[in-house]
């Protein structure tokens, strides 16, 4: 089943255009990793499947829905954690959880699961979130994400800040949220995590993909090479396409 399904999607700034004909399915109980260098469309993509930005032309499904058009009803199913993480300052780590995960409607998380993930990422709730590093303020979204009862983990550099320990908590969390059939769109910057925790990857570059495939797929083509080693020649190819 398609969990997230893109078709020729673009969206233009002006005479800018962010993305150009994107195509990418998610499939349930899978981890989508969505990569590409700064300023490739990655969070414009993003934007536009959590209904922030409406598409140019194209489609974008979650659950069957447009994200545009059904984006409230959408947002109940749907778990969100930004690379860049801004908090209510004068509210408390626990406050905020409970703020997020009450967006789900009738579908807000146990306290025992609650508390349970805020052990486990080792975070102080009763904190005023100004008095948080930017790795607390993660962590803060990161908890509030993992505990709910979404089906779609959407992550935008989730472990920006995070020291290597709670990188791997959030690996492991990620592993199980995929045993437990959750599905994952997940862009990040550190392709040795992705190399972990990916099925598919998608690999973008001013607003088009250039690389897709399943991991395996993608493995057989780098011919020995690493996920970095690879992304890194896709990347450095177009530049001097560009440059050329």
């Amino acid at each position: 089943m398609a969990i997230i399904e893109v078709k020729a999607l673009t969206k233009d700034f002006g005479k800018v255009k962010a993305l150009n004909g994107i195509n990418f399915t998610l499939d349930q109980g899978e981890v989508l990793a969505y990569l590409g260098p700064n300023g490739s469309g990655k969070t414009t993509t993003i934007r536009v499947l959590l209904g922030i930005l409406r598409a140019t032309s194209g489609s974008a499904k979650i659950f069957g829905q447009d994200a545009w058009t059904n984006a409230v009803e959408l947002h109940q199913k749907i778990a969100f954690v930004p690379g860049d993480v801004n908090l209510w300052p004068n509210l408390t780590g626990g406050e905020v959880i409970d703020l997020f995960t009450s967006f789900q409607g009738g579908h807000r998380p146990s306290l025992e699961r609650r508390n349970h993930f805020i052990k486990l990422f080792d975070l102080d709730p009763t904190k005023k979130c100004r008095t948080y590093s930017k790795g607390n303020r993660q962590k803060v979204a990161l908890v509030a994400a993992l505990a709910s009862n979404a089906e779609l983990f959407i992550l935008d550099e989730p472990t920006s800040g995070l020291d290597p320990l709670v990188v791997k908590t959030f690996e492991d969390c990620i592993l199980k949220l995929k045993s437990e059939g959750k599905s994952i769109l997940l862009s990040s910057h550190i392709l040795s995590e992705v190399e972990k925790l990916a099925d598919s990857v998608v690999i973008i570059r001013e607003g088009q993909v250039v690389k897709s495939g399943t991991m395996k797929q993608i493995h057989k083509e780098a011919h020995g090479r690493t996920l970095e080693e690879l992304f890194l020649s896709e990347y450095q190819t177009k530049r001097g396409r560009h440059e050329g």
